[in-house]
């Protein structure tokens, strides 16, 4: 009888230890799941920085030979 109460709690520490370890690969999962998107959002930001700045660099060439028309004699 006490190997049989024995057993059963080997078996609940057995499950207990199991459901932390998916608890952990769950957790981990999620973690990575996050860092990808906040990559993903950090990458989408600088592709929309690059473009507003390649809009102001080609607004700023296309006015530059009118400002300069202005100064020339």
């Amino acid at each position: 009888m006490l190997k049989a109460v024995q057993i059963k709690v080997l078996l609940a520490i057995l499950t207990i230890l199991m459901v932390i370890a998916g608890a952990l690969a769950y957790h981990r999962h999620e973690v990575a799941k996050a860092a990808e998107l906040r990559e993903q959002q950090q990458y989408q930001r600088l592709r929309q920085q690059v473009e507003r700045d390649k809009k102001k660099l080609n607004s700023n060439a296309t006015n530059e030979g009118k400002t300069w028309q202005k100064y020339l004699p």
